[in-house]
């Protein structure tokens, strides 16, 4: 942290002044400076701040009143694009906000726009309820508030001034990789854990350091996200499970509408597997079994079971990923185990059914665009000689990749 970068403490200081002046005081007793921003659109700040937006965003919108909602929207804007703007000119180096259910809204909105590592500490009321949509693939530190934020109390004040603490303690961080290498994103889940182990040591005895990321929806979404700013030279999609629980409404099923499609801007090679798509995941356990699961094969192997997907289904998801595949300029390839293509999808598995997998990739070739090849071996997605193949046909796309470019 350079001296003259400051932590950007940021709120509706019209109804919750007296709290954010306490941060700003916790933060600079252990000796950094702070940049005060008020998102207030109820009226101005009750003290001197650095940027009172309400000036700037809510005063110019009185001419013609808008709702509530509305101002919201224009303050969040504002408020991005200060934000980013301060980030880049070097002048912040972490954020921090205390709210309720609308300032933790408006303020994780705009501490979205910030990179990751950039330190982000969100104090809120809310943070006990279901943050998935609110803190959504970037590294937000949502702590509860337990009590409500009004005024300073000998409660609120210790966890505010944890918090202050704890941002100042991020900001202050020092660490940085032993040495940097080319970086390729890999996406797996529960049922090919073997696989994505196995590929991991291959893809690093070569040289390259592997990102991991949980096909839960959010983990897929993160990984396109920060491919399009630039952290990988390849990306290798072993999982591709969520599209399965997208199309079922499924416990992975939160993708956003970029998952698949390409990097925008990079000329990225991926990769993709089929891992996963031979079931959805959804939660119910066998002593529930919803009635239009019951004469599906089942697993069941905690709250949740994972559900064999029907032949209509499996086609409607093959279209959709060669669809999203289609749209790709940078290289792509697709890699089969037509052996199975999860944990539970072997000879002896419980969701084992080799002609709805070949009628995926039957109907998937139909689909592709023919520069896309589809390589099939006879292997099983977690087998030791799969993992190898994997890794070496990434590399080859990478280094092919970095050859046309020299």
């Amino acid at each position: 942290m350079q001296a003259t970068q400051a932590i950007a403490v940021i709120g509706t200081f019209d109804s919750k002044g007296e709290e954010h002046l306490f941060l700003k005081a916790a933060i600079e007793k252990r000796g950094l400076s702070t940049r005060m921003v008020n998102l207030g659109t109820k009226g101005p700040a009750p003290f001197a701040v650095d940027d009172d937006l309400f000036h700037e965003v809510i005063e110019k919108m009185q001419a013609s009143p808008q709702g509530r909602d509305e101002l919201i929207e224009q303050m969040a804007a504002a408020g991005q694009a200060l934000i980013r703007g301060l980030w880049e000119k070097g002048e912040i180096a972490g954020i921090m906000a205390a709210g309720g259910g609308t300032g933790t809204h408006l303020c994780s909105r705009i501490m979205r726009v910030l990179p990751l590592g950039v330190p982000k500490v969100m104090i809120s009321t809310v943070a006990s309820r279901d943050m998935s949509e609110i803190v959504g693939t970037r590294d937000i530190t949502m702590m509860h508030s337990v009590v409500d934020i009004l005024g300073v109390n000998s409660i609120s004040g210790r966890i505010l001034d944890k918090a202050a603490a704890a941002v100042c303690a991020m900001a202050q961080s020092q660490w940085q990789p032993a040495d940097e290498k080319p970086r390729i994103g890999l996406s797996f889940f529960g049922f090919i854990t073997p696989a994505a182990e196995k590929i991991h040591a291959c893809l690093e005895k070569m040289g390259y350091e592997v990102i991991p990321f949980h096909a839960n929806g959010m983990g897929g979404t993160a990984m396109e996200e920060l491919a399009a700013e630039g952290n990988f030279i390849g990306i290798l999609d072993l999982a591709t499970h969520e599209l399965a629980d997208h199309l079922m409404n499924g416990y992975c099923g939160n993708i956003g509408p970029q998952r698949f499609e390409p990097v925008p801007g990079k000329d990225i090679p991926r990769l993709v597997v089929p891992g996963g798509l031979d079931c959805a995941v959804l939660e119910f356990t066998r002593d529930h079994i919803p009635e239009q699961y019951a004469d599906r094969r089942i697993l069941f192997y905690d709250f949740r079971s994972a559900v064999r997907l029907r032949m209509e289904e499996t086609l409607t998801l093959a279209g959709q990923l060669a669809r999203k595949l289609n749209r790709h300029t940078a290289p792509v390839r697709v890699l089969n185990p037509t052996q199975g293509w999860s944990a539970a999808d072997g000879e002896d598995g419980p969701l084992y059914a080799p002609e709805i997998s070949h009628a995926f990739m039957k109907e998937l070739g139909r689909q592709l665009d023919p520069k896309i090849r589809i390589t099939e071996v006879e292997l099983h997605i977690n087998e030791t000689q799969f993992a190898q193949l994997a890794a070496e046909k990434m590399d080859e796309m990478i280094r092919a990749g970095n050859a046309e470019r020299s």
